[in-house]
């Protein structure tokens, strides 16, 4: 046969042949939703910079959860926000088991128990009165192995309250190895560990830093990956899975599609991907100014990620995409 009597069109008539043989379909049970929990408020408070994104008191966080599962989505990711007044150079109600995140933790399995993945993030950065993932040395750097101790207890304590996956977010050298160690230890061996194994010091993590009220004197380029290097980003993979992470995840996830592609090569374990709070934003304000179609603009930005090989997805759109998955297929 010769052209035009070889026609691809054929397969892209209608929209029933579409999803016929479509290749790639994103399943609501793929998809995790962040939410942020603040300390002390009794409303939810929204999020300026994350149109749609809220602040959620203890309440509104359950109801949240409840809607997140009914719509099918497969897991929670939780950040815990807590008042000024108890932040401090150390982080320390990060690991306190009435600190805002581990209060958060009980709450939402005892709302849904084993119906959705409850996942919390292990970092220090939301309880720091410095806003760093880490302690300081004398110096002002963070200091690494200081870090690995109290990220060892906040993960026990994460653990204890009920959480089924740990995420150790702070890219410390050794996290995945001193938090699974620590696990073990206290007897949690049935604890997942998300490592954070590719995270780069993104300009894209904005409105995020609004969402946790974060204090943040400086940035995290000494700690967080540099955008230009994919070869380092493999390293990092290698030794957090030697270290015994249980799944992988790049974060950011749009600008990172090739990095989410070579670590789907490379390991045998779940690849997730964040899509984080400057991606969501853009698309957002987008719409919001008539410039895009907002529902096909994320459906599409999800798709591109799980193309990509992200098996997993953290969207600030879970629940919404979930609906509108179930809705098309």
């Amino acid at each position: 046969m010769s052209y035009p009597d070889i026609r691809p069109r054929r397969l892209r008539r209608t929209a029933a042949m579409r999803r016929l043989v479509e290749e790639t379909r994103v399943a609501p049970s793929e998809l995790v939703l962040p939410v942020f929990v603040k300390e002390g408020l009794t409303e939810p408070r929204p999020i300026a910079s994350m149109p749609g994104v809220l602040q959620h008191s203890r309440d509104s966080l359950r109801k949240a959860v409840h809607e997140a599962v009914g719509a099918g989505v497969g897991g929670i990711m939780l950040f815990g926000v807590p008042t000024n007044e108890h932040k401090d150079p150390t982080g320390s109600r990060g690991v306190d088991p009435d600190g805002i995140l581990n209060v958060a933790i009980r709450d939402v399995i005892a709302e849904v128990g084993n119906s959705t993945v409850v996942m919390s993030d292990l970092c220090l950065d939301e309880f720091t009165s410095h806003g760093h993932c880490g302690v300081l040395a004398p110096d002002g750097s963070v200091d690494n192995d200081a870090t690995l101790a109290a990220y060892a207890e906040m993960g026990v304590a994460q653990a204890a309250a009920g959480a089924h996956v740990v995420g150790p977010s702070g890219m410390m050298d050794g996290q995945i190895g001193v938090v699974r160690r620590a696990l073990d230890a206290a007897g949690h061996t049935d604890v997942a560990v998300l490592a954070y194994a590719v995270k780069y010091a993104s300009a894209l993590y904005g409105p995020f830093r609004d969402a946790v009220e974060s204090s943040l004197q400086g940035d995290r380029r000494t700690y967080q990956q540099d955008p230009p290097n994919l070869r380092e980003a493999m390293r990092e993979v290698d030794l957090d899975v030697a270290e015994g992470a249980d799944m992988v995840m790049v974060k950011p996830a749009l600008p990172y599609l090739d990095v989410i592609s070579a670590v789907h090569d490379r390991v045998d374990i779940p690849v997730a991907a964040y899509q984080i709070s400057g991606e969501y934003a853009m698309v957002e304000a987008a719409a919001a100014n008539g410039w895009i179609d907002r529902e096909r603009t994320l459906l599409e930005t999800l798709t591109s990620i799980r193309r990509a090989g992200a098996q997993i997805i953290l969207t600030y759109w879970a629940t919404e995409a979930a609906g509108l998955l179930r809705e098309r297929y």
